[in-house]
């Protein structure tokens, strides 16, 4: 399921692949409004399956991560309000969720958009994110549109 939930470069939270078109993809918002828009070959779009945090021995998938950080609020919304919180308190934060995150390479806007992200998935009923890990040799393109 991550691989049909896609962040855009430039525009804030999180879209649900609708459809594709010859030249752009038809994205609907995860919120209340359910907008839909189109997101053309020039606009930065990368699935979730496509994310992970890197960690001092390898890279964590991004279902991992929000499957720890769901138990670790067990399954509610996050208790940090990531807007007003320092560094320390997002590195805090997050090494209860990955403990041997790398805090060189993991700066406090990637935990901020983390948290963001988490909440726009719990608030819109998406949080078996077990169905969401990508499987091996699983790719959108590979798919037929139903």
């Amino acid at each position: 399921m991550l691989e049909t939930i896609l962040a855009i470069a430039g525009k804030p939270g999180l879209y649900k692949l609708v459809s594709r078109g010859n030249r752009n993809l038809i994205v609907e918002s995860i919120d209340d409004k359910h907008l839909r828009m189109p997101a053309f070959a020039t606009d930065r779009v990368i699935s979730l399956a496509d994310i992970a945090m890197y960690t001092d021995d390898e890279e964590v998938p991004l279902a991992d991560v929000l499957t720890s950080m769901k138990d670790k609020e067990k399954g509610a919304k996050s208790s940090l309000d990531y807007k007003k919180a320092s560094k320390e308190q997002l590195f805090d934060y997050f090494a209860e969720i990955l403990p041997s995150f790398d805090r060189d390479r993991v700066h406090p806007s990637d935990v901020k958009k983390l948290i963001q992200w988490y909440n726009i998935l719990i608030g819109a009923g998406l949080d078996d994110f077990s169905k969401m890990a990508p499987t091996e040799g699983d790719n959108i393109d590979d798919r037929k549109e139903a």
